[in-house]
């Protein structure tokens, strides 16, 4: 018999967290019931109410990231604008120990979701969403004569994203290349190159 109502939400909590345990010692290789199961000392069985299939796991997993990454803590802009940018982008990097377990629980994550159409639509979706809210900032930017004024701010803002995350990637396989104190110089250097080539102001 199924669980009840209440049971339910608390025993889904339970399997989230236990998800998020194995991803972040594992990995999403690791992923499975079995893992899940054991995590939690239950048993594959009672794990069918809430995967009937490894797509829900996976896509479980994937809901457990977003949960997790939305409730980070989050950097304190200190000014709109470029400096907003900044500091949106700074959020991303694997700077200490807990974002470098999320980032590589991410890029992990990659592989898994270009397997699954649906999956991949989910995750594009995921990376739109953060380009639209970045873009909003680019254009502050913008407006206060810091980024150029001539090309899209949604173009700005794929830019941006897809810069810090191929420094993502960078620092993950070689993090002894890519220290924190690099990660930072390296973004600021592209920020200021941007900046520069900003589209002349009148006056």
């Amino acid at each position: 018999m199924p669980p009840a109502r209440g049971d339910h939400s608390a025993r889904r909590r339970d399997v989230s967290a236990a998800v998020w345990r194995v991803l972040a010692e594992r990995g999403f290789g690791a992923l499975t019931l079995r893992a899940v199961a054991a995590e939690m000392g239950a048993s594959t069985g009672l794990l069918t109410h809430y995967f009937p299939n490894k797509q829900a796991l996976l896509r479980t997993a994937l809901e457990v990231l977003d949960e997790v990454s939305a409730g980070r803590p989050r950097r304190t802009p200190p000014a709109e604008g470029l400096a907003t940018v900044r500091t949106m982008l700074l959020d991303v990097l694997p700077l200490d120990a807990d974002a470098t377990a999320r980032n590589r629980i991410w890029v992990g994550s990659w592989d898994v979701a270009l397997a699954d159409p649906e999956l991949a639509a989910e995750h594009a979706e995921r990376y739109r969403a953060s380009r639209a809210r970045l873009a909003e900032h680019v254009a502050t930017a913008q407006r206060r004569g810091e980024l150029p004024a001539d090309r899209p701010a949604a173009d700005l803002a794929a830019a941006a994203q897809s810069f810090a995350l191929g420094l993502v990637v960078q620092a993950l396989f070689a993090p002894e290349e890519f220290p924190p104190e690099r990660q930072v110089r390296l973004l600021d250097d592209w920020l200021i190159a941007l900046a520069v080539d900003r589209a002349p102001t009148d006056g």
